[in-house]
């Protein structure tokens, strides 16, 4: 069993779902209203657990009412949250509107995730790091530092970042981060993922055709599923390949880790 530790983002998900979005100034009603855990650590955390990871998870929440409900499906999953460290900040929230196609609108208020300092980043014997840029960037350059292999989910964009074994992107992110070293596994959306090397491409995979739900946390499945096949030693076209099934798994069910995909299931598609 692969071990990883995520150092990343907790928050709640306040969703609602309507038929369609908002346009500016508009008000949409007839939505209907849940709370789900989320924030792309916590996510990501859960997704490689559920995958067949041991997953330990570095981040921050708050000590009011929304950090049990955060906490609550990685304490089911099996995530260690020993290193999830308690703060007088707020528990982060998005805010998440999702339509009847499985578009979605997100705003985000950290709170306790930006109290994430690089003095909380203490890695147990550990295979690969994971880590995001919903926390300080400092963090993530100290995960990098210690990390025996980092990966990094620069999302959301934000430049520059640490080197990374591997960088996981979307177009705008890699256009924020610039040029980069290692491997870049770049997404797009219902046309897969590509690997670059240098710039230039060296795999490409496609993901299977579903039903789209909720795209909310498709890119933390896919992300997850990735490094957490490249740590089994898979080849990387398989673990490419492997990421597009989670990440449409993901994307074809309502949630953030609600909707998160076993090995079981992945492999079942594949």
């Amino acid at each position: 069993m692969v071990r990883v530790v995520v150092v990343g983002s907790i928050n709640l998900d306040l969703v609602v779902r309507a038929e369609r979005l908002p346009r500016p100034g508009e008000t949409v009603t007839g939505g209907v209203f849940s709370r789900v855990p989320g924030g792309k650590g916590a996510n990501q955390a859960l997704a490689a657990a559920r995958l067949g990871a041991q997953v330990s998870l570095i981040g921050c929440v708050g000590e009011d009412e929304f950090a049990s409900a955060a906490l609550s499906e990685l304490e089911a999953g099996g995530v260690d949250l020993s290193r999830v460290r308690r703060t007088s900040a707020p528990t982060g929230v998005a805010l998440i509107t999702v339509d009847a196609g499985g578009e979605n609108e997100i705003v985000v208020a950290p709170g306790a995730n930006l109290e994430l300092g690089p003095d909380d980043v203490v890695l147990p014997e550990v295979d690969g790091v994971l880590a995001q840029q919903e926390i300080p960037a400092e963090t993530v350059a100290r995960a990098a530092e210690l990390a025996p292999r980092f990966f990094l989910n620069a999302a959301p964009a934000r430049g520059p970042a640490p080197e990374a074994d591997v960088t996981i992107v979307n177009r705008y992110e890699l256009e924020a981060l610039g040029p980069r070293g290692g491997t870049v596994c770049l997404t797009l959306g219902a046309e897969g993922a590509v690997l670059l090397e240098g710039g230039a491409e060296v795999a490409r995979a496609a993901p299977p055709r579903v039903d789209a739900v909720d795209g909310t946390a498709a890119g933390d499945a896919f992300t997850a599923c990735f490094v957490v096949s490249l740590l089994e030693g898979r080849r990387r076209e398989e673990a490419l390949r492997r990421a597009c099934v989670a990440g449409a798994l993901a994307a074809s069910k309502l949630g953030a880790q609600t909707s998160l995909p076993t090995a079981e299931e992945v492999d079942s598609l594949l």
